[in-house]
């Protein structure tokens, strides 16, 4: 169960590290196989890869160097896995902190993920990830363009 607790933690990193960078569209290929959860209200459908590409496209701003200057951090993942049924699924926390210019490293905002994956011919892949669960929020002015 290690290697698969393990591969699953890593699809969670995979995704910091990608909006870090600054490879939105590698960020948004983690989800291909998945649903996106922005919105619980009555009749909100879930978005999939290409829908939310196009709003991190739209809405995080990127600097000079290509990146949003930002530090997506993960922490405290709880993974249960079947691994009759080949799904698992994960919550964790997320931090994000920015530095811009000349400014402070500050933390912007903290959530949480709630995450299911699947196992396809052997690989875990993302299959939903709830992304409405943002709990506390900074100053979010150059992240997002609102």
């Amino acid at each position: 169960m290690a290697d698969d607790a393990t591969a699953i933690a890593n699809l969670l990193y995979l995704y910091a590290e990608a909006m870090d960078a600054g490879d939105f569209a590698g960020a948004a290929e983690l989800f291909a196989h998945a649903d996106i959860i922005v919105d619980h209200s009555p009749g909100a459908a879930p978005l999939d890869a290409a829908g939310i590409l196009r709003i991190w496209e739209s809405s995080v701003v990127r600097y000079a160097d290509g990146t949003p200057r930002t530090k997506h951090v993960t922490t405290n993942p709880i993974i249960e896995i079947d691994a009759a049924a080949g799904t698992a699924t994960c919550r964790s926390y997320y931090t994000v902190l920015q530095q811009v210019d000349d400014g402070p490293l500050a933390p912007i905002v903290a959530g949480r993920y709630h995450d299911r994956f699947e196992r396809v011919d052997g690989a875990w892949r993302f299959s939903e990830r709830d992304y409405s669960l943002m709990d506390l929020s900074g100053d979010l002015s150059r992240h997002l363009q609102m």
